[in-house]
């Protein structure tokens, strides 16, 4: 099976560890599934669906039936990789993906894994649900896998306060106290919502100063982290500042989350100060 680069949307790049290559100094055979199964793991961040949850709100899930490798070329210890991955067939219980390896534009390995869609009481099939059905085939016709929301607290805190619950409260063990304030009532909110409807993000935009927003509480599902649903909400109130006329956004970012603002042109102004018992930096952008 001859495969292009340009066959798929969706990548997933990776590096060759040295445990994964045989004594032949190639990558053993069968990390060739494990890569394809780690690209799927990624897909269904592509596609806004934190699986695990998502599976449980449509009382299925997926089990594979069949896997199939094909060799062209191999791969060895730090080649850099990418695994691109495809929904090239959703049946009434089924969904057949393919995948491909490729080294720069070498197309290294060919793949093909066959889910059914099942109770997982009973693991016997049932109909792919039609919602999981149309986010898949949107995501392969190239459309958006979020709308985004903006507005105020009546509209909007039932889901941001679930978000920033879920991140700040439970997952960061901030104190209640310091997570509600009265800021929420008077601030713009964004909420990221996935193809099911679901909340997965959210943030706030606040005035700060002559000309100058503060954004603030932005929190994204765990299992979302790393993929574009932040970026997005970060956009969209970055936006609102715009509309306002407003020259210059700032914010305080946790430590860890230092990297994914660089990225995205803030700059750190001051020491790094602690916050809620975290450590934090304040970063800016100009409008």
């Amino acid at each position: 099976m001859s495969l292009q680069r340009s066959d798929f949307r969706f990548f997933h790049r990776l590096r060759v560890r040295w445990a994964e290559v045989d004594m032949q100094k190639i990558v053993f055979n069968a990390h060739y599934l494990m890569y394809f199964d780690t690209a799927i793991a990624d897909y269904w961040r592509a596609l806004v669906l934190p699986y695990q949850a998502t599976m449980d709100s449509l009382a299925g899930d997926l089990y594979v039936v069949k896997a199939t490798v094909e060799f062209h070329a191999s791969a060895e210890v730090d080649d850099q990789i990418e695994v691109a991955m495809k929904c090239a067939r959703i049946g009434t219980s089924s969904m057949v993906f393919t995948g491909a390896i490729f080294r720069g534009e070498q197309h290294l390995i060919s793949g093909e894994i066959v889910y059914v869609f099942a109770d997982p009481a009973t693991q016997t099939s049932r109909p792919v649900p039609p919602v999981l059905r149309e986010t898949i085939m949107g995501y392969e016709a190239g459309e958006a896998m979020v709308t985004l929301k903006r507005g105020g607290w009546d509209a909007l805190g039932t889901h941001a306060q679930r978000i920033r619950t879920e991140v700040f409260v439970q997952e960061q063990r901030i104190p209640q106290e310091l997570e509600w304030d009265a800021a929420d009532a008077t601030a713009l909110h964004a909420v990221a919502y996935n193809r099911l409807g679901e909340a997965v993000a959210t943030g706030r935009l606040l005035p700060h100063g002559p000309g100058v927003v503060k954004i603030g509480r932005m929190a994204v599902n765990r299992v979302l982290r790393g993929g574009q649903v932040g970026r997005q909400v970060l956009h969209a109130l970055m936006d609102a500042a715009a509309e306002r006329g407003e020259r210059e956004v700032m914010l305080h970012a946790q430590r860890s989350a230092e990297g994914f603002y660089r990225r995205l042109g803030f700059e750190q102004r001051g020491e790094p100060f602690e916050e809620a018992g975290i450590t934090h930096v304040e970063m800016f952008t100009r409008l």
